[in-house]
């Protein structure tokens, strides 16, 4: 059973892995400029596979499914393969900070389909209320990367961005009933080794790496995306919510998208606009919100 406090260390670890994850949009612009999106995906997921492959031998966690999950895993594989296309298209066509309030809002989504899907998890009055500001913050955002002054191919990116958020959110609601079943470490692992032959194919058949921009910059990037966030993120998301309050590490993650937006402007100098400034914090607003349970306690 989940402790219902959480220590000063396990405190810091969730706020250095949701300052992490808000830097992943900030790492997959600058591989970009190296390996196109499919080929990013594959790359990255290589090293995901790896990373959550000796997590689990460490554990001796069994990874080898059964007749009845290859079903599953196979539509779960190709849900992923296509949001993660669409997430790093939509990462390539808008500025790392505005990608990453966007993509932060799939709790929202989340929140909007497991009413109808769940039959644990409806939606209260408070969490509605969230909703709306969150869409709010988004529509501000949008509205200013997609006005006319950005019409063109490059103003669609936040949202292709938004498309990608709702395709996460029903991955995760589809993983909820998944993982009742099938062990999260083995759901994880898999979605990503299913999809490889989609990335490699796809990478060789449309896209073409830019050797030319190949430096520590992409590197480390493309390092920073398989190792910290599809291998080491995924361990501390699954673990730190067994041993502690769930609530509490949840409620931790509001500080994704304001870390994504400080790391894009730090790294890739984007530049900080009062609607970014309004979205990103009403959008966290909501958030925060939507896993605030009646009684007042984030759920």
């Amino acid at each position: 059973m989940p402790k219902f406090a959480i220590p000063l260390h396990a405190a810091l670890l969730a706020v250095f892995i949701n300052v992490l994850w808000g830097g992943n949009p900030v790492a997959v612009k600058v591989t970009l400029e190296w390996l196109p999106p499919l080929w990013t995906g594959f790359f990255r997921f290589v090293l995901g596979v790896l990373t959550v492959a000796i997590y689990a031998m460490w554990r001796g966690i069994p990874l080898w499914p059964n007749r009845a999950e290859w079903r599953s895993l196979c539509v779960l594989a190709v849900m992923f393969a296509v949001q993660i296309t669409i997430m790093n298209v939509g990462y390539d066509m808008t500025s790392a900070s505005v990608s990453v309030v966007i993509q932060a809002t799939f709790p929202l989504f989340v929140a909007l389909m497991a009413h109808f899907y769940l039959e644990d998890d409806r939606l209260q009055p408070v969490k509605s209320l969230g909703l709306i500001v969150a869409f709010v913050g988004v529509s501000v955002i949008i509205f200013r990367e997609t006005g006319i002054a950005a019409a063109g191919w490059l103003g669609l990116g936040p949202l292709v961005v938004l498309v990608s958020s709702i395709l996460l959110a029903s991955r995760i609601v589809f993983c909820a009933k998944l993982v009742k079943s099938i062990d999260p470490v083995k759901v994880t692992i898999w979605q990503m080794i299913l999809s490889l032959p989609y990335f490699l194919i796809g990478g060789l058949a449309f896209e073409q790496i830019q050797w030319q921009n190949f430096g520590t910059g992409p590197l480390l990037g493309i390092l920073f995306q398989g190792v910290v966030i599809a291998g080491f993120g995924f361990v501390v998301a699954i673990t730190l919510p067994k041993y502690y309050n769930p609530s509490l590490v949840t409620s931790i993650g509001f500080i994704t998208p304001v870390s994504g937006v400080l790391l894009a402007m730090w790294l890739l100098g984007d530049p900080l606009t009062w609607q970014l400034i309004v979205g990103t914090l009403t959008v966290g607003l909501g958030l925060f919100l939507i896993v605030r349970e009646p009684g007042g306690k984030p759920s």
